[in-house]
């Protein structure tokens, strides 16, 4: 059961997330926005964020196999463009964060497929999903099983 409804009882905080939330998605292309959510998500243990990230992917036409190997992306790296597997590997090393994560390597490698600016709304996307990520976690949101949101 969830904890409580921070978009009730802490308005201007959550309206602060769905700024970043409005930010990040017009920043990133749809497809590679979902890899990243749905994998920050797989890597935070957010169930509620993996449900909706591995079915809003699925709504926008990514494929089922891509988003069943974003958990083990790097054993998958053929149902990835190589674009994807540059940002799939800086969502790690940020949702990670630690002092040996974001390594020049991983930077230099996104930065092959990304301008500064295309690297600046990654860095938030990813950010802003590890933001909905904690606050899924902290308060157990589950996801929705009811007729609008069958098991099927």
């Amino acid at each position: 059961m969830t904890r409580i409804d921070l978009s009730r009882t802490n308005r201007t905080g959550y309206a602060a997330v769905l700024g970043m939330e409005a930010y990040a998605s017009k920043s990133v292309e749809k497809r590679l926005y979902e890899l990243i959510k749905l994998r920050a998500s797989i890597l935070n243990g957010c169930g509620f964020c993996v449900d909706m990230h591995a079915t809003d992917g699925a709504k926008a036409g990514i494929p089922q196999r891509t988003l069943h190997a974003v958990g083990a992306w790097q054993h998958a790296r053929n149902l990835f463009e190589p674009k994807e597997l540059a940002a799939l590997a800086l969502t790690d090393a940020i949702t990670k964060l630690g002092p040996d994560t974001v390594t020049d390597e991983i930077w230099d490698a996104a930065a092959e497929h990304f301008s500064d600016s295309e690297l600046g709304g990654i860095v938030m996307a990813i950010c802003t999903i590890n933001v909905w990520n904690r606050i899924a976690i902290s308060t157990r949101m589950q996801p929705p099983v009811d007729d609008e949101h069958p098991i099927v």
